[in-house]
């Protein structure tokens, strides 16, 4: 059964639907990239972004004991917060050998940023920060992978005791799963490739850890979104996670082009959700052909992600004549994370991270100035 503000029920593979207004237009996340087109930079980026797509095809899921590899304190924290995305191109003479000076250069900068008035604002904290930077051993899955690097910067209540330690106030890290490896490979020597920056925290801080990258290691930094086609692809890839590990739910939010916007809110029951993913995933032993490997075989391809939502669009349509095709997919919720257009991205489960994050990195790396 479900449960409609509009007073309707009836048998569908969703457990609830929600509909509701809203006055005000959805927001724009898309900002000007003068700053990274225009300007000159030592790779020779040409005015404009990449017309590439997403791959057609990818390995389905595969569960990852990242706890084996990955420090356990550091896997918590990037765990179960919600991240900003941004991308950021290949950072110039950047060494992981270096992080402690790093950490002092950043330390620095942040307190020159303040003397010279600006916004570097943090609730409750001292006007002091300290800033750690480390490596996350173990988060690679490729030879081509640079070590992804995770940023701390620390704090002290202002009314705190004096043995009290500082806490965490900001945290970022950079990384890159999978990278296309023709891509790394064609990169000078002198560059390194962490595509995907995530942050949580203060945005004066965000700003000030941008400019201190940009300044000097020679990159940039832009908006990423998680579009309609990349939100459908982590519903898919998480729903065909539900033999393994139960995504409790699929949560799916809808905006429609009406006047005012009507934004849907649609929930699948897991077991629906994962008999209609079943129904359209094709069959590995027609799929192969002669020697073919294995792995291709457990691929998964964008037509099995476009049935898929097909499918749930069309139940959706059949009980509630609201055609879902006309709208934008938002937002995807299930126990494995929550992912959103606007480019906020949290992870519930460990083991499925490396295949979200391995999507995400794609992702930035398409977005790049040419």
């Amino acid at each position: 059964m479900i449960c409609v503000l509009f007073s309707s029920a009836a048998r569908t593979p969703t457990n609830s639907v929600v509909v509701e207004r809203r006055s005000k237009s959805s927001k724009s996340y898309r900002q000007s990239y003068r700053s990274c087109v225009g300007a000159a930079s030592r790779l020779c980026f040409t005015p404009g972004f990449t017309a590439r797509r997403l791959n057609a095809s990818r390995r389905a899921p595969k569960s990852h004991n990242v706890t084996d590899k990955v420090n356990p304190q550091q896997l918590a924290l990037l765990m179960k917060t919600e991240w900003q995305l941004s991308y950021v191109t290949p950072l110039y003479q950047f060494r992981h050998t270096q992080l402690k000076s790093y950490s002092r250069q950043l330390s620095a900068f942040i307190a020159a940023e303040k003397q010279q008035g600006l916004a570097v604002e943090v609730e409750g904290a001292q006007s002091s920060f300290r800033v750690s930077i480390s490596v996350v051993q173990g988060m690679v899955e490729a030879d081509d992978d640079a070590e992804t690097v995770l940023i701390q910067i620390h704090s002290k209540l202002l009314f705190a005791k004096k043995d009290e330690p500082q806490r965490p106030v900001w945290s970022g890290w950079l990384t890159c799963i999978n990278g296309n490896p023709d891509y790394l490979r064609s990169l000078p020597e002198d560059f390194t490739c962490l595509p995907l920056f995530c942050s949580s925290g203060g945005e004066g801080l965000t700003a000030v850890v941008k400019s201190w990258f940009q300044q000097t290691f020679d990159c940039c930094f832009g908006t990423l979104e998680i579009n309609h086609t990349s939100l459908q692809w982590l519903a898919a890839l998480w729903t065909n996670c539900h033999a393994e590990s139960s995504i409790q739910h699929l949560k799916m939010i809808w905006t429609l082009p009406v006047a005012p916007p009507l934004q849907v809110t649609y929930t699948v029951d897991p077991h629906d959700a994962w008999q209609l993913w079943s129904s359209v995933r094709k069959d590995p032993r027609e799929e192969s052909k002669g020697g073919e490997e294995a792995e291709e075989e457990n691929s998964i391809d964008i037509e099995e992600v476009m049935e898929f939502m097909q499918g749930l669009k069309g139940h959706f349509y059949r009980h509630f004549r609201l055609d879902l095709s006309a709208g934008s997919l938002k937002q995807v919720t299930t126990a494995l994370g929550s992912a959103k257009y606007s480019g906020k991205i949290k992870i519930s489960n460990s083991r499925y991270m490396i295949t979200t994050f391995t999507l995400l990195t794609e992702c930035a790396l398409l977005k790049m100035p040419l």
